[in-house]
């Protein structure tokens, strides 16, 4: 099993982004409509990795392959450390030369409804290995359902710490 990177993300990594827990400004979750209020809003949040697993198209072949494949699950932390959700995802590798690249695709459950993303995360690799800390990356907001029903914009997310990233979630 070749070292954690970045899901996207987020995640991943995960954005993947993909994530160890410090004191972070965040923005409360507010319970009204994402499209009712008519205007932009801002959820940051921190999310610390909880599971992470790769499947290879070439176990025990070169580091890294285009098809690999990484799935996570990681939890999110509003400002005051209370656990309001988890993110979940894949990343696909599509590109492993020039720093390669992958597509994600993550989930956000929190309160009141669930927000998916996508998109693609470069950077992912130096000489052939995951980079370590994972690289930043924004992704699309593609929907929600909920509260984040007809929801759009983009999510930032950036490692903070091992295993920790801020994701910065801005709803247009």
């Amino acid at each position: 099993m070749r070292p954690i990177r970045a899901a996207c993300l987020g995640t991943a990594t995960a954005l993947v982004a993909l994530l160890a827990c410090a004191p972070v400004e965040a923005a409360a979750t507010d319970t009204g409509s994402a499209h009712a209020k008519g205007a932009d809003r801002v959820i940051t949040l921190i999310g610390v990795l909880r599971q992470q697993s790769r499947f290879p198209v070439k176990p025990g072949g070169i580091p890294a392959a285009q098809g690999d494949r990484t799935v996570v699950r990681s939890d999110l932390y509003d400002k005051n450390r209370k656990k309001v959700g988890e993110t979940g995802g894949t990343c696909t590798t599509t590109r492993t030369t020039g720093g390669g690249a992958e597509v994600c695709v993550v989930t956000y459950t929190l309160p009141g409804g669930q927000l998916s993303a996508q998109g693609m995360v470069f950077g992912i690799l130096t000489q052939g290995r995951p980079t370590i800390p994972p690289p930043p990356f924004d992704n699309a907001i593609t929907g929600g359902t909920g509260v984040f029903d007809r929801a759009h914009g983009q999510v930032h997310a950036e490692t903070i710490a091992p295993n920790t990233r801020r994701f910065t979630i801005d709803l247009d």
